[in-house]
């Protein structure tokens, strides 16, 4: 009997013990509340996703060199805003930023021929800025390409209107006309040209042969005109100088006795020295004539030195007289 009724209180296996309501209702309750607090917890990261996303849309920033231009279910609005944080309303709201730094643009070379009929090539390069951002974003699609095409287009004008010296020489009033060119079109975009330079000018290798050629023929003019004006000046002095040795005789022999010291210098064998037809003139001056011992066919006048004008002093110095005919005397030969 004690074994039928401990058989019949040991437990069966696979089948477990009956569970009293009791005990079954709390256990319950506590999964329905881990349930809704997954729930919650899965709302609460939703939300702040899409709080994130919304902020990231509404919040906008504009750098210190920008602007921003804020359109409005595609309508502009007048307000322009500054840098910092832009809010925006979601949806709604779309913000394009507008660089407001100057922009350098070189321009490509341009091929032309000049107002004097030569071929040149010129590139040159821009500089703008935008000053109305509103205007530079709805009024043109692209201020920049607009900008190159239209400073390409004055190039070449500038280059058709303009002789080669001015292009080479003259650039500072090119530039000028060229950025008036540019800048008509330009502010009605909200953009100014700040300046425009003209960088280079090719030329072919026939005009730069050209261009030397006349560069050394205008130095050869200048050379002989300089060596002119030199001879002239020079010429004045001396006809000055000639004067005074004129008034004063004594300053030919003192320039006469320099010249002399100046060819010593040089330690010359053979010392030339000039005998001045003054000197000549004086001692003639001073020498008595010679008396008369007779006359007759036989009597030889006195030999005389004549000086000529048109002699140098060189000449005169070696002039060597012809002697007077003398007429022979002796016994005559029988006929």
């Amino acid at each position: 009997m004690k074994a039928l009724e401990g058989a019949a209180h040991a437990p069966v296996k696979g089948v477990q013990p009956a569970q009293s309501p009791g005990r079954a209702r709390p256990q319950r309750t506590m999964e329905v509340s881990t349930e809704r607090e997954m729930i919650v917890l899965y709302l609460l990261l939703a939300a702040t996703v899409v709080g994130l996303i919304g902020a990231s849309a509404c919040i906008r920033v504009v750098k210190q060199f920008e602007r921003g231009v804020v359109y409005r279910f595609g309508r502009v609005r007048p307000t322009v805003r500054q840098p910092g944080l832009a809010l925006l309303v979601p949806i709604a709201d779309r913000l394009q930023k507008v660089n407001m730094q100057i922009i350098t643009m070189p321009l490509p070379a341009q091929d032309g021929i000049t107002r004097d009929n030569v071929t040149v090539r010129v590139d040159a390069v821009v500089y703008f800025n935008v000053v109305d951002p509103v205007r530079a974003a709805v009024d043109v699609e692209d201020y920049v390409s607009a900008i190159g095409q239209v400073a390409q287009t004055s190039l070449r004008s500038i280059i058709g209107k303009s002789d080669l010296d001015d292009l080479l020489s003259n650039r500072e009033r090119l530039n000028q006309g060229m950025e008036l060119m540019i800048d008509s079109p330009a502010l009605d975009w909200g953009v100014h040209v700040e300046r425009v330079e003209i960088k280079d000018v090719a030329l072919p290798e026939t005009m730069k042969r050209s261009m030397s050629r006349q560069a050394e023929a205008e130095r050869e003019r200048r050379a002989r005109i300089i060596t002119a004006d030199g001879e002239l000046q020079a010429s004045e002095k001396l006809g000055q100088a000639a004067e005074v040795m004129t008034e004063h005789p004594s300053a030919l022999q003192l320039r006469l006795l320099q010249t002399v010291v100046e060819v010593a210098a040089e330690k010359n064998s053979t010392l030339v020295l000039p005998f001045p037809v003054e000197l000549l003139r004086f001692l003639e001056r001073s020498t008595p004539p010679e008396p008369t011992t007779g006359t007759g066919a036989d009597h030889t006048p006195p030999t005389r030195f004549t000086a000529t004008p048109a002699m140098t002093p060189g000449q005169q110095a070696l002039h060597v007289p012809e002697p007077a005919a003398v007429k022979a005397v002796g016994p005559r030969m029988p006929s």
